[in-house]
């Protein structure tokens, strides 16, 4: 079964021919791919492709190759148990910093958790409460699993 017909495919090849030359190059093709969340290098399309481009047929040819190899789907696959890893890790840091397991980390359990860390230095002037609030979405003081995951994801 497949994702797009070929009026959908014809679409996208044209897109992708930014040139007009009626080639897709292996640079536009792993453009593409990296956008639509598949994780792709060059090398690996070159190997796959075996050339510079592909003409619209080679593209057909292409994409059937991926949906009969179910490359999307591996992907996803791919991506949600990398998804699913990094919860269970920002869940286990999370928990170094609820020191009371309440599931929140307050000012307080922060400056602790920092503190034993070696990552405190009350000389540097920095208030916690300051740290808090750039993450505190729902302004209560407290950041719950979200917004720590939030912070974490956005500093990273």
């Amino acid at each position: 079964m497949s994702l797009f017909n070929t009026v959908h495919l014809q679409g996208i090849f044209n897109k992708l021919d930014k040139n007009g030359d009626g080639l897709v190059s292996i640079d536009e093709l792993e453009w593409f791919l990296n956008v639509i969340g598949m994780d792709v290098k060059r090398d690996e399309l070159e190997l796959l492709i075996g050339e510079e481009s592909l003409n619209y047929v080679d593209f057909l040819l292409f994409y059937e190759t991926l949906i009969k190899g179910n490359i999307f789907e591996q992907e996803k696959r791919k991506n949600e148990r990398e998804d699913e890893i990094l919860e269970r890790d920002l869940q286990k840091a999370f928990r170094v910093f609820d020191l009371n397991d309440d599931g929140f980390i307050s000012c307080e359990e922060l400056q602790s958790a920092l503190s034993r860390l070696g990552l405190w230095d009350e000389s540097c002037g920095q208030d916690c409460r300051q740290m808090i609030n750039v993450y505190d979405s729902n302004s209560d003081g407290l950041l719950d699993f979200e917004e720590f995951k939030d912070m974490m994801l956005l500093t990273g």
